[in-house]
Formats: structure tokens, C-alpha cells, sequence
């Protein structure tokens, strides 16, 4: 029998043949663990990013973050890795992304990190792909997201100050705080993860209304063992009080101005500068014409910002979608609050379908000059298919419906949504309310503007107009007898920026004038709430 020895011991040959199929299997299951989680490939890391110069550096060598906005909750998850891939292929090293608190926790204490809000496999993924992350986990986010990612049951406390250390918020800020951070912090890069840094809150010095807020949300963070580079964002009016001591402040634009650069330069001389939110595009509200921002007027800025050796974060590289009820509402230098709709197109690089638009080639030209190797080949387009027109057969009208819906609740006052006793008494978050009560002649009907957000009427089931923030009085028909007054109350999204976003709940409130007389308590019916 053949034998020989390993480390001074004699083997036969089946010996050494086992042997060697126990080292094969232990460098497959090696491997194996190393693709299901990327992070272990780069294990031997001293120092991670850092601001320390004019200059960003990571591992101690000069780094510039060439960054672009993905939210994973905007993205179907079967659509992540497409993006993901399209990102890398444009010269992008950096993914940022938000993390929305009220799709986190629905309901208080009910916390939701599975499936499509799986955070943790996204940053798997992107660490895969060999992309370094920035995360903004809030807790507010604006990204024109309903309440700027707040959770609506938090305006059931009548007395709520949101973005404040009001303890009612601050409380609740901790127990989220408690779930999501310890997500995060296997993901640092410090523990052989994607993320090099984490922004503490979002545009806090456009509101700015509590001075001890930006130290409690830092410190919630590094006490829960967040460790990489801290950075806020802000436009530059915000510069001037979003800022938190040990934290790179970095400003948000879309046309460049040098005075806004030398004013960021002169906050924090000897620091990398970097534009946190460049905004390849904007937003659209229901009423208003698409936007759009040219390629030809963006390539100009993006050029100079990083001839002037900066770092840049598109915002967006692709928008996505405002599914369900999500999208917000805007309130900024108009009448009344204008609802974002449901597409989050952005007008980015990467439309919301996914497809390469001129920016997109143009900006992976551009970005290609700024690495040392050929950029990978760009991604097949996803295969589209034409469906034929669907015909609705059958409907439901509201009327018939309302079996389905839970019973009403009958109250003296009207009750906005957000404290209906609904979903384990959190309130309804989204969707629509029906208000009822009942009336003995016409009149008219005046909302005094306290609509939130559009009224649809009706007198014993007959539709009679509508009540908004524009129409504040309707006229009501003569009748004779007891009839039913009914208002179906539509949330249209709310407010996600500026300094009303404690009024954000959504109820109707009117008033009767004229002839018009109501007798008993009025009731109110509701959705199915948080449908998605």
C-alpha cells in the first residue's frame, strides 16, 4: 500500500485523498461565506474616511466621493441589483440612501425590516458591488415622503414638537433609534462593511427650531456604536444652523455659486467640501408640468464642481416611485399645499423605469476620467413587455363598500385620522375618512378652510361638489326630512418640508350656515388604514 507523510505522519493514500477533500470543502464553504457576505473580502482595513484636510482620505490614501442617491424603498427589490449595476457602470462609488422611519414602525413598537425594507440585504448588496455607502437614517428625511419619513401616530400627542427634543419625540426617536441602529452597525466599515460615513438628521438649519436637537440626534447615534464620519446637510441659508460639533457640514445645490463654496469654505476652513444633495432634477406636484433640467445645463456644474476638487452625491441617480399613499406634499412659496405625484422620476440620470438617459451617458463620460481603470460594461435594458388594455367589468361603488370597512366611531367633534382607534390605536396613517351626520334642510356649507386636504360631498348618496383648499363653500339642496350629509375625506400627502409639519393632521372641520341644521353626533368611517 502506497503511503507517505504529512507534518512527520505516514498516510496511506486514502488518507491523504480525505484529506484533501476536507481542504476542497473548507475552501468551498469559505468561498461561499465570502459571496453571501462581501464585507469579509477587505477585512484588513486601519482607518476608514475621514476629514482631516482639504481632502477626503480612506485608508489614509486621497479619496473623492463620487456618489448618487438609490432609496431601497422606492425601488422594487427585484429591480435593486439592476440599479445598483447601472450605478457602478456610470463611474459611481458611493450609494446614499434615507431610511424612512414610518414605513420602519407602522404602528408603536411594531418594527418592519423584511422584504422590501430589508436594509440590511440592500447594504449587502451594495457591498457587493464593491460600493461604499453613505446612510441618512434620519429621523426625519424629507425626500418628499410623507411627513418627511415621521411616523403619523407621533401627531396623535396634541402637544407633539416634531424635530425637537420634546420628550413625546425624543422618546420615540430612542426606540426606533434602539432597532435600526444595531442594523447598522455591523455594516460600519470599521467591522468590514460598506458604510464609510452617516449624516446626522436631514436639513436641519431650514428648521431649525430647537437648539439642543442636533446634539441629542448625534449622540443617539454615537452612543448606539456608530463609529465612521459624521456629516449634515444643508442648503446654504441652512449652513448657518444646521451644523453639529464633530460633524462635516457639506451643501446641498443645483446651480453652483462660488460665494456659496467660499461661504462653506469659510465655516470650516481646511475641510473637504463636498455637495451632499446636487440635484440632477426636481420633483413634480399634481397640477404642474414635469420638470426638467437639461443635460446640457447640468454637465456644465458637475464638470466644475469636481474641477474645483470637491466631492459630489447626485440627488437622484434614479428616483424610483412613491407607492402607496407615501408620496408628500409641498408648502414652500404657495397658497396651499401641493401633493407630490406618485412618480419619483426626478428627471434623474436613470429614469424611473430604469433606462439610460442622455445624462446618464454624459455623466459616465465625464466620470470615467476620474479612474484609473475602464468603467464596466454597461447592463442589458430589462426586457419590456406591451400589455393589452384592461376593461373593468364590475365595480363597487363607496355605498357598498363600507360593510367592508371597520365599524364607525360616533364623537360630538370631528376626529382626524391620526387619532381614530384603528390599528391598535395608532390612528389611521393614510387613505380616506367618511364623515357623516345627518341634516333637516339645505344651506350652505363652509369649510372655513379646514379641509385636510379635498372633500368629496354628498346629501343621501348624491355627489354635490367638492371642498378643498381653493373651494372653502358649497351649496347644499332643499329637502324635506332627515338627510344624510356625507364628506369623504381624502389625505393627499402630507407636508414633508418646512416649519408646519406639527399641523399635519387630517380631519374636516366645517361649518353650517344658512338653513342648513344638523342633529345628533356626526360618525365617521374609515379604511382599511396603512394599505400600501
Amino acid at each position: 500500500m502506497e503511503s507517505s507523510s504529512v507534518f512527520g505522519v505516514r498516510l496511506s493514500l486514502k488518507q491523504r485523498y480525505f484529506l484533501l477533500l476536507c481542504v476542497a470543502v473548507g475552501a468551498i464553504i469559505a468561498y461561499q461565506s465570502t459571496r453571501n457576505h462581501p464585507e469579509t473580502r477587505r477585512m484588513s482595513r486601519l482607518e476608514g474616511l475621514r476629514a482631516n484636510s482639504s481632502q477626503f482620505t480612506l485608508e489614509r490614501k486621497p479619496f473623492r466621493i463620487l456618489g448618487g442617491s438609490i432609496h431601497y424603498f422606492r425601488v422594487p427589490r427585484a429591480y435593486w441589483e439592476d440599479r445598483l449595476l447601472k450605478m457602478k457602470a456610470c463611474g459611481l462609488n458611493t450609494l446614499t440612501t434615507y431610511v424612512p422611519w414610518n414605513l420602519h414602525e407602522p404602528e408603536r413598537g411594531v418594527f418592519n425590516f423584511e422584504d422590501q425594507l430589508d436594509l440590511e440585504a440592500y447594504l449587502h448588496l451594495a457591498a457587493s458591488m464593491g460600493l461604499w455607502v453613505i446612510l441618512r437614517p434620519g429621523p426625519y428625511i424629507c425626500a418628499e415622503w410623507d411627513l418627511g419619513g415621521l411616523p403619523s401616530w407621533l401627531l396623535q400627542d396634541q402637544n407633539m414638537k416634531l424635530r425637537t427634543t420634546y420628550q413625546g419625540f425624543t422618546d420615540a426617536v430612542n426606540a426606533f433609534f434602539d432597532h435600526l441602529i444595531k442594523k447598522v452597525v455591523p455594516h460600519q466599515y470599521s467591522e468590514g462593511g460598506p458604510i464609510i460615513a452617516v449624516q446626522v438628521e436631514n436639513e436641519y438649519g431650514s428648521y431649525a427650531k430647537d437648539k439642543e436637537y442636533m446634539p441629542f440626534i448625534k449622540e443617539a447615534l454615537l452612543s448606539r456604536g456608530i463609529t465612521e464620519l459624521l456629516l449634515t446637510s444643508d442648503n446654504k441659508e441652512g449652513l448657518k444652523l444646521g451644523g453639529v460639533k464633530g460633524a462635516l457640514e457639506t451643501i446641498n445645490f443645483q446651480k453652483l455659486n462660488s460665494n456659496d463654496i467660499k461661504y462653506l469654505d469659510g465655516i470650516q476652513p481646511r475641510k473637504p467640501k463636498m455637495v451632499m444633495e446636487y440635484w440632477s432634477g426636481w420633483f413634480d406636484l399634481w397640477g404642474n408640468l414635469h420638470h426638467v433640467y437639461t443635460a446640457e445645463d447640468m454637465i456644465p456644474v458637475v464638470t466644475e464642481i469636481l474641477k474645483l476638487d470637491m466631492s459630489i452625491n447626485l440627488y437622484m441617480f434614479h428616483g424610483g416611485t412613491n407607492f402607496g399613499f407615501m408620496n408628500g406634499a409641498y408648502v414652500v412659496g404657495i397658497p396651499a399645499p401641493k401633493p407630490m405625484v406618485t412618480s419619483y422620476d426626478y428627471d434623474a440620470p436613470l429614469s424611473e423605469a430604469g433606462d439610460y438617459t442622455t445624462k446618464y451617458h454624459l455623466l459616465r463620460n465625464l466620470f470615467s476620467h476620474y479612474h484609473t481603470q475602464p468603467l464596466p460594461e454597461l447592463p442589458s435594458l430589462r426586457e419590456r413587455r406591451a400589455y393589452q388594455p384592461v376593461v373593468i367589468q364590475q365595480h363597487l361603488s363607496l355605498w357598498d363598500s363600507l360593510h367592508f370597512t371597520d365599524k364607525p366611531l360616533k364623537s360630538e367633534r370631528p376626529v382626524n385620522m391620526e387619532n381614530l382607534p384603528v390599528n391598535n390605536k395608532n390612528g389611521q396613517s393614510y387613505g380616506y375618512t367618511l364623515y357623516e351626520t345627518t341634516i333637516t334642510s339645505g344651506g350652505s356649507l363652509n369649510s372655513k378652510n379646514n379641509i385636510r386636504d379635498r372633500a368629496l360631498v354628498f346629501v343621501d348618496k348624491h355627489f354635490v361638489g367638492i371642498l378643498d383648499y381653493i373651494t372653502h363653500e358649497l351649496a347644499l339642496p332643499d329637502g324635506k326630512g332627515r338627510r344624510t350629509l356625507s364628506l369623504l375625506v381624502e389625505n393627499c400627502g402630507r407636508v414633508n418640508y418646512g416649519k408646519t409639519l406639527d399641523e399635519q393632521r387630517k380631519d374636516s372641520r366645517i361649518q353650517a350656515t344658512g338653513c342648513l341644521c344638523a342633529t345628533g353626533p356626526p360618525s365617521q368611517r374609515f379604511s382599511r388604514p396603512n394599505s400600501m
